[in-house]
C-alpha cells in the first residue's frame, strides 16, 4: 500500500505560500500523492487551482482529487480542469470524483441536488468519450486515473462502470474494508476483469489534537452529532498513524491518503517520520 499526504487547502489560517512549502516537502518526502478536498461554502482553496500550483512545483509525486464534487461543474468544465492538471503534471493525476453531501454548495453553485446522481454518471460518460457533444478535449491520457466515491448502490455501480477504482470516504479500517468489499463485488457484476483500485482516507492531528478536532467538528457540521466522531476519530499519534495504516494495508487498500488538520508544517514533518 502506497501513502500520500493531504494539501490543508480548507484549513483554518492556510496560506498560498503555505501551499506550495507543504507540496514541496511532501515531494522530497516518503508520500506517494498529494490530495486535496472540495468543498464551495467553506473557506477553502479550490481544489483544481490547488492542484495546478502544486504541479509547478512538483516533479515526482502524484496529484488526486479526494474527491472533487463533479455536479457542481459542467462536463466540459470538469473536464478542462482534468486535462489542465494532466498538461502541467503529466501521468501524475487521479481524478476522484463523487456527488459530495452538502446541499448548500449545490445552491451556491446553481446546479440542482436532486439529480446529482444523473448529473455525475453524465459526466463519467464524457469524460470516458461517451458523449460528443461537447467540443473540449476529453480528460484521460496515459497513467491518468479516474476515482468514484460513494456508498449506495448506484455509486458503486457508476465506479464499476466507468472508473478505475474506488474512493473512500474515510473511518476505520473496518468501515473501509466493507466498502472495499461492496466495491470489488460491483466490480466483478459487471464483468470487469482483474480488481478496481481501492482508495482510503484519514485524519491526522499530531502537532495540536485540540485545534485539529475543532477544525473536523468545524468542516463536518453539517453531519450533526456525527462530526464528533469524526474529529474523535483524528489520529494524534505516531503509534495510531501506524496502526491505522496497518489496519488499511490489511484491508487490501491499495493508496491512502492522510489529511492534515491544521496547516502547521511540523504536522507534515512529524507524519513524514512517522510513514518512512
Amino acid at each position: 500500500m502506497q501513502v500520500g499526504i493531504g494539501l490543508p487547502t480548507t484549513v483554518p489560517g492556510v496560506t498560498g505560500t503555505g501551499l506550495l512549502d507543504w507540496a514541496r516537502a511532501a515531494d522530497a518526502g516518503p508520500f506517494s500523492t498529494l490530495g486535496v478536498l472540495d468543498r464551495l461554502r467553506y473557506d477553502s482553496v479550490e481544489p483544481f487551482a490547488a492542484l495546478s500550483a502544486a504541479a509547478a512545483v512538483t516533479t515526482r509525486i502524484g496529484l488526486a482529487t479526494m474527491i472533487a464534487i463533479g455536479p457542481l461543474r459542467s462536463p466540459a468544465l470538469l473536464a478542462k480542469q482534468a486535462a489542465a492538471i494532466d498538461t502541467l503534471a503529466p501521468g501524475r493525476l487521479t481524478l476522484g470524483l463523487a456527488v459530495g453531501a452538502r446541499r448548500d454548495d449545490y445552491a451556491a453553485a446553481g446546479a440542482d441536488h436532486r439529480t446529482r446522481g444523473r448529473a455525475l454518471s453524465t459526466q463519467l460518460a464524457y469524460l470516458r468519450g461517451e458523449i460528443a457533444e461537447f467540443p473540449v478535449p476529453r480528460f484521460g491520457g496515459p497513467g491518468v486515473g479516474l476515482l468514484v466515491g460513494g456508498s449506495s448502490g448506484a455509486a458503486l455501480a457508476r465506479m464499476a462502470r466507468y472508473g478505475d477504482g474506488y474512493a473512500h470516504g474515510g473511518g476505520p479500517p473496518r468501515a473501509f474494508a466493507s466498502a472495499a468489499a461492496k466495491a470489488r463485488a460491483a466490480w466483478q457484476d459487471l464483468g470487469r476483469p482483474g480488481s478496481p483500485w481501492l482508495w482510503g482516507q484519514g485524519y491526522i492531528a499530531l502537532t495540536d489534537a485540540d485545534r485539529g478536532r475543532d477544525y473536523l467538528r468545524d468542516y463536518y457540521a453539517f453531519t450533526g452529532p456525527f462530526a464528533e466522531r469524526i474529529a474523535a476519530g483524528a489520529l494524534t499519534t505516531a503509534r495510531e498513524v501506524r496502526d491505522f495504516i496497518r489496519g488499511y494495508a490489511d484491508a487490501g487498500c491499495d493508496e491512502l491518503i492522510l489529511f492534515p488538520s491544521t496547516a502547521d508544517p511540523a504536522e507534515a514533518e512529524r507524519l513524514a517520520e512517522v510513514v518512512a
